[in-house]
């Protein structure tokens, strides 16, 4: 199993891709991964089966957990109860988000 992680690859698969996001630790009681978005684009991702942690590396814009806007910048850490509807939304600059699930991500 894998215990050291570089983040710039990731990030290259990412922008290699046509996702927005990478899961590169996916375990039954653990998920994590790399959320990029540009400014403009859209979050589509739906509510999660398990309480989730996100941690802003860089970038700007909003949060929107259940009906309230949450301001995020660079080194914010957010938490989001699972099955709550909840998306980034209005960034101007890059967003890039680290983000850890209390379980897999399926």
């Amino acid at each position: 199993m894998k215990l050291d992680f570089d983040l710039s690859s990731y990030l290259k698969k990412i922008e290699k891709s046509s996702s927005y996001f990478h899961t590169f630790i996916n375990r039954d009681s653990l998920a994590v991964g790399l959320l990029v978005l540009q400014s403009g684009e859209e979050d589509t991702q739906i509510p999660h089966t398990s309480d989730e942690v996100y941690y802003v590396i860089s970038g700007d814009g909003f949060l929107k957990i259940k009906n309230k806007d949450y301001p995020v910048s660079q080194d914010k850490l957010f938490f989001v109860a699972k099955n709550v509807e909840h998306h980034f939304h209005s960034n101007t600059k890059e967003l890039k988000v680290l983000y850890f699930f209390g379980g897999p991500d399926n």
